[in-house]
């Protein structure tokens, strides 16, 4: 079974002025904040839309690595149950704030989109730094 490293419904704040990526976005269940580009022809954004974001090191259902984006033969992707899909490496972990509020920023890039994800340091505790993730996201 795939392993979800982040999963949970955003709604979007704001934008940049170009449109192109969520200025501000907070994750309903997690109240987590994300800072997320998105290639806008293929995902258009607008301010209150909201999207099911997960992260995971697979697309495999079955939670096995991928090996080829082409596999032979039918196999459940987690691609299928989605509209927009990424893959990245997450290049940078950081705490922030003090001790009681004690934060985790996450830092991915998916081929020069970037995803900056912001919460509570238990909750991004499987995050690893140089490991590659996807991003997948639909509207709901």
């Amino acid at each position: 079974m795939v392993h979800f490293h982040f999963d949970d419904i955003i709604k979007v704040d704001r934008l940049d002025a170009d449109g192109k990526k969520y200025d501000k976005a907070r994750s309903e269940q997690l109240k987590m904040q994300l800072h997320l580009d998105v290639h806008s022809e293929l995902c258009p954004v607008r301010v209150g839309d909201k999207f099911r974001i997960v992260l995971a090191d697979t697309l495999n259902e079955d939670g096995s690595a991928v090996t080829s984006l082409l596999p032979k033969g039918k196999q459940n992707s987690l691609a299928d149950k989605f509209e927009y899909v990424m893959h990245g490496l997450l290049y940078k972990i950081s705490d922030e704030g003090s001790d009681a509020n004690a934060e985790k920023v996450a830092r991915l890039s998916f081929g020069g989109l970037q995803l900056v994800l912001k919460g509570d340091a238990a909750k991004m505790e499987s995050f690893k730094v140089h490991e590659k993730y996807f991003l997948c996201m639909r509207k709901v």
